[in-house]
């Protein structure tokens, strides 16, 4: 058979880890060496954060173990952070030494797009982790107990989110769902709290949402508080709150943004040909550059039939890192596999305790079904990555 070919994947999010399962489950014994590299030793939910940030979840339950996931036979799980590519001498530099590969599949993610706005990096806070979204659910905290001592502060009391996209809207609608209890804690009156969405464009949640199901999740969220301002854009963000497009100034002292992101610098970084960080790929998901690398996720730019890229979503990186690892294995075989196809099966984004607007199966769905649904397909999605046992533990002895 031969030297068994090398192959490493880069990052364990959605398409990374659905690339190393499916690996892990179909390579040959023998046939090749697999290395997942991550610089945790977890597996992150993220389209879960948004509620650790609120405070309606526990940060732990958005983390997954990836050896209770992963064969340690199969798979080599490397605890390390990747500092550069050198794609043409195919190798990878991480903090724990040089990985040289056959085969690479860079799953690494995104990070925030600041679009360049002053004071945005410095003085906003990000969903993107569990580690940020513990300080955001403090940062809460805190402001509402500095308010006690500095009644006069009304800015303290008043919360802006920047972008009422997916992440945006959700975190709002959690956020709103959790106020009263925080403000029952700390003895503050509700009415003084403002929760401010911020959305450049004509509409929140993300375009092509039918009209009925964004007017629907507009009404709900604005009835727990939600207040819009939309084709309205944040200019500069400054330690005393938001200067927006329109010339308004709002005093804050909490900036949420979640109005974008782009693919990893590294990648663009390593001279892979990018746009805003992602990486335009042939039909199989390879680099048009480098052949044997493949990339998935976040970083991957994949044109949809209209000619536009997909968003990137966890749906569309799961699928990418299957037929990732399925083109490699048919490289390995000799055989060739038909162009990677998108299959969109259907969308939901929740807007707080027990509600949620959605498009599944082509029909529209509100309220509490749509709210079940989102709760379905996130257990699907345990189910597949750590059976039964992980379902039950993430959603019946989930932590409080």
């Amino acid at each position: 058979m031969g030297n068994p070919k090398r192959i490493v994947i880069l990052g364990a999010g959605y398409g990374g880890l659905a690339a190393a399962l499916r690996l892990q489950k179909k390579l040959r014994r023998g046939e090749a060496e697999v290395t997942l590299v991550n610089k945790h030793d977890y597996h992150t939910l993220t389209t879960h954060l948004h509620k650790s940030a609120a405070g309606t979840d526990h940060p732990d339950n958005a983390r997954v173990d990836l050896k209770e996931m992963l064969n340690s036979r199969r798979t080599r799980l490397l605890k390390a952070e990747v500092q550069r590519l050198e794609p043409t001498e195919r190798k990878v530099v991480t903090d724990r030494g040089v990985l040289r590969y056959d085969y690479l599949i860079a799953g690494l993610g995104s990070e925030p797009e600041m679009f360049g706005i002053p004071g945005l990096k410095e003085h906003a806070l990000t969903i993107r982790s569990t580690n940020s979204v513990r300080l955001i659910r403090q940062h809460i905290r805190y402001m509402l107990a500095k308010y006690k001592t500095q009644p006069k502060r009304l800015d303290y009391l008043t919360f802006v989110v920047g972008g009422a996209g997916f992440t945006g809207t959700e975190f709002a609608g959690e956020l709103a769902d959790k106020m009263p209890e925080l403000c029952r804690l700390f003895d503050v009156d509700p009415s003084l709290v403002r929760i401010c969405s911020i959305e450049a464009g004509a509409a929140p949640l993300p375009p092509g949402m039918p009209r009925e199901l964004v007017r629907y999740g507009m009404e709900k969220l604005t009835a727990k508080g939600v207040s819009f301002k939309l084709t309205t854009s944040i200019r500069e963000c400054t330690p005393e709150g938001v200067r927006l497009s329109d010339g308004e100034f709002i005093p804050a002292g909490t900036v949420i943004w979640a109005a974008g992101v782009r693919g990893n610098r590294l990648l663009e970084e390593a001279g892979f040909e990018t746009a805003r960080g992602r990486v335009a790929v042939d039909p199989c998901l390879r680099s048009r550059q480098h052949r044997e690398v493949f990339i998935v996720g976040d970083s991957a730019l994949v044109l949809g039939p209209s000619g536009t890229p997909y968003p990137p979503t966890a749906q569309i990186a799961v699928q990418q890192g299957r037929y990732a690892a399925d083109s490699l294995l048919a490289q390995l075989h000799g055989r060739r596999l038909p162009p990677f196809r998108y299959d969109h099966r259907g969308t939901v984004a929740t807007l707080g305790r027990a509600e949620a607007i959605g498009v599944v199966g082509g029909r529209a769905v509100t309220g509490l079904l749509a709210y079940v649904l989102k709760l379905l397909a996130d257990a699907g999605y345990l189910f597949t990555i750590g059976g039964l046992p992980l379902v039950l533990r993430k959603t019946v002895f989930r932590r409080s």
